[in-house]
């Protein structure tokens, strides 16, 4: 049997509340040449119970996934980040695109979508596209302010991720595993990494995913501004860092927050 087009992989953790509407916008996607790939990291809630009646309902047909496609595992890892590079690992799509408990893929026609857009252009080692910003009951609360460019480069990153991690799908043989190293923004990092080796990057036009924001605490924010200062230093050098930081702080009282 030839390799799923992509690997749709989702990392869980007691993330009953959330899990299922996930997993429902990867099981009625129109287009169905791809895998869905589960990573729990070892769940205490009902997550594992709601894995494993989806799984039943695929073998049961009532999906168009074939049961082959559907694989998940449930054990204990060092982080998200630790799930993320297993899913990676345990790929065998073409491209990898990560959609976590929580988010959702935007709509039923959006990987038929992508692919059609891939037959057109298919050099492309990224696909990309925008996000619509949800809270927790699915209400729109808009795009990212983070807009992502039609012509998406590694340049475009000194001002942050402007392409939002659950709508961008990577190659597999050029996907890098992700820095432990970093708790917050690793995910900054490997989109730096992964568009730094991609020699064609193909934009989308289109929400691809919609991202569910439940706020970040000042703490957290405080850690994420530091590990993306670390990562823009790393890959942009300290001059350049500084002027990004410089412009971003100055905008950041007139910015939403997602």
């Amino acid at each position: 049997m030839s390799s799923p087009y992509v690997s749709i992989i989702s990392i869980t953790f007691n993330a009953e509340k959330f899990l299922e509407k996930t997993m429902l916008s990867v099981l009625n996607q129109s287009y169905t040449n791809f895998e869905y790939v589960i990573i729990d990291g070892q769940s205490t809630d009902a997550t594992v119970d709601i894995i494993k009646r989806y799984e039943e309902e695929i073998k049961n047909q009532k999906y168009s996934i074939s049961p082959d496609n559907f694989r998940w595992i449930s054990e204990a890892d060092k982080g998200i980040y630790d799930a993320m590079n297993k899913g990676i690992t345990l790929a065998k799509g073409e491209f990898i695109w990560f959609m976590n408990a929580g988010d959702k893929i935007h709509a039923s026609y959006v990987l038929q979508k992508i692919y059609d857009a891939y037959q057109q252009h298919n050099n492309a080692e990224i696909i990309y596209g925008q996000s619509l910003i949800v809270n927790p009951n699915d209400e729109p609360l808009g795009e990212r302010h983070k807009i992502a460019p039609r012509k998406l480069e590694k340049s475009n990153l000194l001002k942050g991720l402007v392409v939002c991690h659950q709508s961008i799908l990577v190659k597999k043989e050029i996907a890098p595993l992700y820095d432990l190293n970093y708790k917050i923004a690793s995910d900054y990092d490997w989109v730096i990494n992964a568009v730094s080796k991609s020699k064609q990057n193909l934009y989308v036009d289109d929400y691809l995913s919609d991202f569910m924001t439940e706020g970040t605490s000042s703490v957290n924010r405080k850690k994420a501004w530091k590990e993306r200062y670390s990562i823009m230093k790393k890959h942009f050098g300290l001059i350049p860092t500084l002027l990004a930081h410089f412009k971003i702080m100055v905008k950041y009282p007139f910015t939403r927050k997602y």
